[in-house]
């Protein structure tokens, strides 16, 4: 091993998941900045450092020092001082401050910091809010600084440390120290093979109930997010193998006390829960019979013919035989689900019994799963449309307001897109559903299913419980879009017709160099649409990627576009990503105390360098983020198409290559097409496009609901 001593001019790259890092030092002896590599995670530009590793030489990026280990002293110089607390080290002081401070303190400012910092009052441009400010964040630092040593100490990545100690605060070592694995269960951003890495170290037995049982639970959570409310036995005892690399016999006699427990459920078919996934589809079930059985408030009308045609005169509609159905359908049932695709007439049916029921007296509401789907509801219906969430009221600390206690206020209820609507978020609406309420579910169920668990909208049309009319018929106004004729021809398994020509909407360029691909978006984006559609690429340009890593992936076209169209210069890193003021992003979490959900996109309006903080505007909202939370947040300049669902965009471009081969799906191209509203550019192979088309196995998720739905019915009619 060699040494070498120096400080941290800039940090090249630093990823938050296994903490490497790349920086640059300037070193006594070396008359150019020294790369080093390795697990470097907690160091802020300024510090001064004195590694221990060996020099290597890089076949692509030159000579490196390699860091197996290093220790941290404070700055010695004016300089140095300046630069350490000007390198976001301490949330309120940034470069400007931080040389303020410095001028002013000279060799004494961290021992004033430390031991007076009330002094810094006397700084310019210091003030009280700032000065407690500057308090709170150096001893929180400190305590932050305590946990990423324990934590490096134990062999793991020291990004976690921010999160550790928001969750624990001061009890963060004590807490790693008695039970890591509740990082897995407590702490968003850590699984099982963190918290199992960081047990290891500490000498957990590798046979402890406590690691049987995280391990357990994290692959039921993982199948969770693959969409499966449940595991078979096999399956989960299969998977638990893998990763904790224990004998069958240890992982079932773990799994039989868990049962018992109730902390997982059994179900009589060998399905295996988790608590929340098993109440909320055996809950869905019920709720539905439920509201099936009641009686409406008001009688359901009988011939509504003349109110039909009364509509189609006052509005100078002629409605189709299908959509008449659909009217009275919804006017004569409890619960019925509407489902189609573009072009078949969802919306106009839609409206059409908002009216209807409007002109009975009924008090109608609506409801979407995401902002963006509740504001074209909202704009296509005249009325107002909420998200699921703020419709039954979500505060954070206290969840649903809305709920079986406290009812919505409504004798229809409407939820459209929802397709995207997974099995807790269904059963906790359908708590807060008045029994004598009707119930509509509208959405297209050839598109991806819910990003969370479950497939609601299919399993409740599959189970035959509730009345479904099924829309197919493209009518004559859509029927001159090439991009909802291809739409359908996809659906079908037809190639779409890829010849495009001028005053088309839907275009193939074909191209099957991965790395031209991604230049040719670049210029699609920034330049040719732009300048032909007279749009602003930011707001009415998406594309929408089928996977997120290689040339085509949305992390690799995120850069491309970030760079040709956000030169900004005001700027925040976080991990390996730079975020720029401007940038388009979204929301990767639902986080209820800010209102922001999963697949939300916003635009970063403000980054503030000196308290670490940026506001996001998110459908006219603006909320402020610390800089810890930035994990919740990615590019999205591009991003997936599971990402996209519920949305639509003006333009859509699309790269579909070989590299997406494991992706390429009909209901997948399906989804991509149907999310364009004006234009859709596909770029990539033919071969692609076909395999995609030829396609149609659907992942099958693991649910139960469609057959707890069709034992109610057969129980309710056998009685």
């Amino acid at each position: 091993m060699e040494y070498l001593s120096g400080i941290v001019e800039r940090i090249t790259y630093s990823n938050e998941e296994n903490g490497f890092s790349v920086v640059k030092i300037k070193a006594k002896g070396f008359p150019d900045l020294v790369t080093v590599v390795g697990n470097l995670a907690a160091v802020n530009v300024g510090a001064v450092l004195r590694l221990k590793g060996e020099w290597k030489q890089d076949s692509r990026y030159g000579k490196q020092f390699s860091a197996a280990d290093y220790r941290e002293t404070v700055p010695a110089t004016v300089a140095g001082l300046e630069k350490y607390l000007g390198s976001g080290l301490i949330k309120g002081i940034g470069p400007i401050n931080a040389r303020r401070i410095v001028r002013y303190y000279r060799e004494n400012t961290l021992q004033i910091i430390e031991e007076s910092a009330d002094d810094l009052i006397k700084v310019e441009g210091i003030g009280q809010k700032r000065v407690e400010m500057i308090k709170k964040a150096w001893q929180e630092q400190k305590e932050i600084k305590n946990v990423m040593l324990f934590l490096q100490s134990s062999g793991v990545s020291t990004a976690y440390a921010v999160k550790i100690f928001k969750t624990y605060g001061n009890e963060s070592i004590s807490v790693v120290k008695n039970n890591p694995y509740r990082l897995a269960d407590d702490v968003w951003g850590i699984g099982f093979k963190t918290a199992d890495k960081i047990a290891q170290q500490l000498g957990f037995d590798q046979k402890s109930v406590e690691r049987c049982r995280s391990g357990i639970l994290y692959v039921l959570s993982e199948l969770s997010n693959q969409g499966h409310c449940y595991a078979t036995s096999a399956q989960l005892i299969s998977e638990a193998i893998k990763i904790l690399e224990l004998e069958d016999r240890d992982i079932a006699e773990t799994l039989e006390k868990m049962v018992k427990e109730r902390s997982v459920i059994l179900e009589e078919d060998d399905a295996i829960y988790l608590p929340p996934f098993y109440y909320s589809e055996a809950g869905t079930a019920q709720r539905i019979n439920t509201i099936l059985e009641a009686r409406p408030q008001q009688p359901l009308p009988g011939d509504i013919t003349p109110i039909i045609r009364n509509l189609q005169k006052q509005h100078g509609i002629q409605y189709e035989e299908v959509q008449k159905e659909a009217i009275r359908t919804a006017a004569s049932s409890k619960f019925m689900v509407l489902t189609g695709g573009p072009g078949t007439g969802k919306t106009t049916i839609i409206l059409a019994i908002i009216r209807i029921f409007q002109k009975m007296n009924r008090r109608v509401l609506l409801a979407a799963p995401t902002g963006r789907a509740a504001k074209r509801l909202s704009e296509t219906s005249g009325m107002e449309a909420k998200t699921i969430h703020r419709l039954l009221e979500y505060k954070p600390d206290k969840g649903y307001q809305r709920n079986a206690d406290n009812p919505l206020e409504c004798d229809v209820l409407i939820i459209d897109e929802t397709s995207m609507v997974d099995i807790l978020l269904m059963y906790n609406l359908l708590k807060a559903v008045p029994n004598e309420a009707v119930v509509i579910l509208v959405g297209d169920v050839d598109q991806l299913p819910s990003v969370g668990a479950g497939n609601v909208l299919k399993d409740i049309i599959d189970s035959r419980a509730v009345k479904v009319i099924q829309l197919s018929k493209i009518f004559r106004q859509a029927q001159g879009s090439a991009i909802i004729t291809n739409a359908h021809r996809i659906n079908q398994g037809k190639m779409p017709g890829l010849k495009g020509g001028r005053g088309s909407d839907f275009y193939f360029l074909e191209e099957d160099d991965p790395v031209q691909i991604a230049e040719t978006i670049r210029d699609l984006c920034t330049k040719r649409l732009p300048d032909y559609y007279k749009v602003n690429p930011l707001q009415d340009i998406q594309v929408l990627c089928p996977m997120q890593r290689g040339e085509t992936g949305a992390q690799n076209l995120n850069l491309l576009l970030q760079e040709s169209l956000n030169p900004s210069k005001v700027t925040i890193q976080y991990g390996g990503t730079v975020y720029r003021q401007g940038d388009k992003v979204m929301q990767i979490k639902n986080n209820y105390d800010k209102h922001v959900f999963n697949g939300d996109i916003g635009v970063i309006v403000r980054i503030n360098v000196e308290d670490r903080t940026l506001t996001l505007r998110f459908d006219g909202n603006e909320t402020e983020y610390d800089f810890t939370e930035l994990d919740e947040v990615v590019l999205a300049y591009a991003t997936t198409v599971h990402k996209s669902q519920g949305s639509e965009y003006p333009i859509v471009v699309a790269p579909l290559t070989m590299q997406h081969y494991v992706m390429l799906q009909r209901n997948l191209l399906y989804t991509c097409v149907t999310r364009a509203r004006q234009v859709f550019v596909l770029v990539g192979t033919r071969k692609a496009v076909g395999i995609a088309v030829s396609n149609d196995k659907i992942h099958k998720r693991n649910t139960l609901l469609a057959k707890r739905l069709a034992e109610i019915s057969t129980d309710a009619e056998a009685t």
